[in-house]
């Protein structure tokens, strides 16, 4: 087949208009917000499975490396372009239904990208507040929610500046915290492997046996390893932030530096260092959660983890501060160097990088909005530049941080539920991917381990939503806003043309379109198939329309492909048939859309043809929603006006005749 591509529009959805990096640089860029959690998933562990925190936070790694890690994997190599998984579910459901389904997930995604920002921008608000040496100066009204409001203001700023300075500041950023968190948790393990300062992890595991791992709840005076590895398995699902990373992590793809032989269908470098990717992150990750997890639950003493305890929300802080630990010393004799400079230092890299977690997030949006949206139709033009979005992102940050008043708890279920549906998502495109691969009986082509990883995630994600269902109405809001916003526009742009060119079904097709154009053949006729013989409809139009058998006629076939696609690139095939010819043309999204652009496509060339229609019985109403929804109601009008939009030259304009 060959491309007409005189009348087509470039629609970009690979990302290359973004510079490309080298894989490790990009890994930075993913790096703030996945590592970033590290500054509250250790008191949020706790303060869900208590001293149980590494035990959890072992099923927790567990998940990470043999579940989410194979899934996005396979999501990198079936998505190279940053789409992720909800390019893979548009693939496998056509349609409508395949439409409502991707603007969900976007839905989704916008809670997690977007909560991302917002929460971790008033954290790191947070933490400013709450510094000794700044907490004097910062006593006015509204503290968090100004601070917080900046920050995001100046997130934007920076986007503006383009995606190498955002992500050179990354990797300054996630070296120096990696750099400082090795330092904290490596001395701790450092420290508790010494003979010495073992009993530590003894008196640990003597209250977990105990059934003293909760510090509200007494658990009986025996725990077996099977009753705690049950709990940790139904306490899991709250842990579920440090899962947070992996669907960014495929969103930057674009921005990652593949090999010069790559293409644009086959980027096989690309897809080899996104699993690099992929992978480094998670070892670094699961590495520094099983670390810190054993060494905050046997150092510091659970009643300043508490809420309000001087430790809550900062556990590495508290640390790296010098406080003090539970045998009555301080931290320092766990490494001299803790202490006030120690840590401010760290508190300042904590603060930054949870502001800068915000940048991963939108990376992630530039790169799947405008994948999407626009080529929908459900969105403005403007939306596939990069500026305007991010503008548009930075206005919704602020609504969203002014709605929820700056609480970094308000936000937090939100987050843990956009980020599990999309994890949900991916583990089932990839159940069904593998599934359509295969061959042979269903148990054979059941890829059994993905189906075991698709099960845990849809627990984990129910769980989640039984536990803070709050999460899933404040993403309902972001999803009604999408659909809302994304159906108004389809209206308001059903009058563009949206045609990109032709296909072909032969070559001779298109010598025969090409030589009609330079022809004159002054009447089209829509012929529907399966109704009456082509020679029938000739007659009658003759006689209704009083054309002379001198007039030449041109009938066409228009037959509808996926009619919720916004763009179109129909397939031809000119042929002969009892002495007449026959455009049939297959895969039209409209047939308005389509009879209108043969009309002007024959008007550059030549006289402009009239396009008659016969009379329809068909109620107005009813023929403007067929249009819409079926793209085959209210034809001869919508060619009209389709034709005064797309041509303003009245001389040029095919005519439209109904009798």
């Amino acid at each position: 087949m060959k491309n007409d591509t005189s009348q087509t529009q470039e629609m970009d959805t690979s990302g290359h208009a973004h510079p490309q990096s080298f894989w490790l640089w990009v890994m930075c860029l993913t790096g703030v917000d996945y590592f970033s959690t590290l500054g509250y998933q250790p008191s949020i562990a706790f303060e869900a499975t208590g001293l149980l925190t590494p035990f959890a936070t072992i099923i927790l790694v567990m998940v990470t490396l043999f579940g989410a890690l194979p899934v996005y994997a396979h999501v990198a190599s079936r998505s190279p372009h940053g789409q992720g998984s909800i390019a893979m579910l548009e693939r496998l459901v056509r349609g409508w239904l395949g439409k409502l389904l991707v603007l969900v997930l976007l839905g989704f995604a916008a809670t997690d990208f977007v909560i991302t920002k917002t929460l971790s921008a008033a954290d790191a608000a947070a933490h400013v507040i709450k510094n000794p040496m700044l907490e004097q100066y910062l006593g006015w009204d509204q503290t968090q929610m100004v601070i917080t409001m900046l920050l995001l203001v100046f997130l934007g700023a920076t986007f503006l500046r383009g995606f190498k300075e955002v992500i050179g500041l990354a990797i300054v950023i996630v070296g120096v915290y990696l750099t400082l968190n090795v330092i904290v948790v490596g001395s701790g393990l450092v420290y508790l492997w010494d003979a010495q300062h073992f009993h530590h992890v003894e008196h640990w595991l003597n209250e977990v046996q105990a059934g003293n791992w909760h510090f509200e709840h007494h658990f009986g005076d025996d725990a077996g390893y099977w009753r705690i590895g049950l709990i940790c398995a139904i306490l899991f699902p709250k842990l579920a932030l440090g899962l947070s990373g992996f669907e960014t992590g495929v969103a930057v793809m674009p921005l990652i530096k593949g090999d010069p032989g790559d293409t644009e269908k086959e980027p096989a470098g690309r897809i080899r260092n996104a699993r690099k990717l992929l992978i480094t992150a998670a070892l670094i990750m699961s590495t520094f959660l099983l670390g810190s997890s054993l060494v905050t639950s046997t150092l510091i003493s659970p009643e300043v983890m508490k809420k309000g305890g001087a430790a809550h929300d900062r556990t590495l802080a508290y640390l790296a501060h010098g406080e003090m630990i539970r045998d009555g010393q301080s931290s320092a004799c766990v490494n001299p160097v803790f202490g006030a400079e120690f840590g401010t230092l760290y508190d300042i890299s904590t603060v930054v990088i949870l502001w800068f977690a915000g940048a991963s997030a939108m990376a992630g949006l530039l790169n799947l909005v405008p994948q999407y949206l626009p080529r929908y139709g459900m969105a403005p033009q403007w939306a596939r530049a990069i500026r305007p979005l991010v503008i548009l992102f930075t206005v919704i940050n602020l609504i969203v941080t002014w709605k929820f008043d700056a609480s970094v708890e308000a936000q937090g279920a939100a987050y843990a539920t956009g980020v599990l549906v999309l994890m949900c998502s991916a583990c089932i495109a990839t159940l069904i991917d593998r599934w359509r691969s295969r061959r042979g009986r269903w148990f054979l082509r059941l890829s059994w381990p993905f189906a075991l990883i698709t099960l845990v995630f849809i627990y984990t994600t129910l769980a989640n939503m039984i536990e803070k269902p709050d999460g899933l109405l404040i993403a309902s809001w972001f999803i009604v806003a999408i659909v809302v916003s994304s159906i108004v526009s389809r209206f308001m742009r059903s009058k563009e043309l949206r045609f990109q060119g032709l296909h072909f079904v032969d070559s001779q097709s298109r010598f025969l379109w090409d030589s009609m154009k330079m022809l004159d053949f002054p009447v089209l006729v829509p012929h529907r198939p399966g109704g009456r013989s082509i020679r029938e409809k000739e007659e009658s139009i003759r006689k209704e329309h009083r054309l002379g058998p001198e007039v030449p006629i041109v009938f066409i076939e228009a037959n509808l492909g996926d009619v919720s696609e916004f763009y179109q690139t129909p397939l031809m095939e000119v042929i002969q048939e009892e002495g007449v010819f026959i455009l049939r043309i297959n895969r039209c999204a409209s047939i308005a859309h389509t009879i209108a652009a043969l009309a002007l496509e024959l008007s550059r060339s030549g006289a402009p043809p009239e396009i008659h229609f016969g009379w329809s019985d068909q109620r107005p109403m009813a023929a403007n929603v067929s249009f819409l929804l079926f793209g085959e109601g209210n034809v001869p009008w919508m060619v009209r006006e389709l034709i005064l939009d797309a041509e303003p030259d009245p001389q040029r304009q095919p005519k439209v005749i109904i009798g």
